[in-house]
């Protein structure tokens, strides 16, 4: 899903002291929450699944058997995808949890995927929350070719749950934490959007070898299982972030800009080590 690219730290900062803006418009307010049960099925993992009675709240862990994961029962080509999350504390290092859309069994070794990613971590620090896009699997040369973006977020996301979202338009992708855009990837060119069929996943996983820090710290099965949960899932379709349908009104600009100002840490297109002709967007 995700693969490593040597980790190159942009910015990092505390908590911002700057008030956080309102986006002045909340996507995720348009749409009727679904149960797990009407939206998707099992995937893998089923013994590290457990669904609350009402079918509203998913449970998944990973211990030193398996992880689990789950997959949308139907196929979407945009949309507006959602669930709010809370992870576990504590290390957590390796650990990840991603919500994420895919085609990659329709189309194995050549797959798109859009995806959202909360890195766990060592105790004291943050957890990492990476996006990404793959467009048509691998570049030149059999080369796998992520657009990582990565943040810190501005709140603690295993204290309570947190709405994370992804918006797939024709001409854009964005992604949503509460309502508040933190990256909009557009359209810039054919090769570099995904523009087939996706479906709607959900896992956690042991990405010990890039996950925390580079690799450097792995899970740690001594403090096993490590459990997230999921509710308030969000399949919209047709999806409006705004109320043109597309694109970011200025209020929600400037809430991004906040985001990206304050918690940014990692932004592939600015990573001058990489080769950017695979990723000739950064420059269009």
């Amino acid at each position: 899903m995700a693969f490593l690219l040597l980790p190159f730290i942009l910015l990092m900062f505390p908590y911002s002291t700057e008030p956080q803006p309102s986006p002045d418009y909340y996507p995720s307010s348009k749409f009727s929450y679904l149960s797990f049960n009407q939206a998707y099925n099992t995937l893998w993992g089923p013994q590290n699944q457990a669904l609350s009675q009402d079918h509203s709240t998913l449970s998944i862990w990973l211990n030193k058997n398996s992880g689990s994961g789950f997959k949308s029962i139907s196929s979407y080509r945009n949309g507006y995808f959602a669930a709010s999350i809370k992870v576990q504390s504590g290390y957590t290092a390796g650990v990840n949890t991603a919500f994420y859309l895919s085609n990659g069994q329709a189309y194995p070794g050549y797959h798109d995927e859009i995806d959202i990613e909360l890195l766990g971590t060592t105790a004291g620090k943050p957890y990492t929350l990476q996006t990404n896009v793959f467009v048509r699997g691998s570049g030149d040369g059999g080369r796998i070719v992520g657009r990582e973006v990565r943040f810190h977020l501005w709140f603690d996301p295993t204290a309570d749950f947190h709405s994370y979202a992804i918006l797939w338009n024709p001409d854009e992708i964005i992604f949503f934490v509460d309502d508040m855009p933190i990256r909009r990837y557009p359209k810039k060119s054919e090769p570099t959007f995904p523009q087939r069929e996706m479906w709607v996943y959900g896992s956690i996983w042991d990405a010990s070898s890039w996950a925390t820090e580079g690799g450097k710290y792995k899970v740690n099965y001594d403090y096993q299982p490590f459990m997230s949960k999921l509710t308030k899932f969000i399949i919209g379709v047709p999806a409006s972030a705004s109320p043109s349908g597309f694109g970011l009104s200025s209020k929600q600009y400037e809430a991004m800009q906040w985001v990206q100002s304050n918690y940014m840490i990692y932004d592939y297109c600015k990573d001058y080590s990489r080769d950017h002709s695979l990723t000739p967007e950064c420059f269009i």
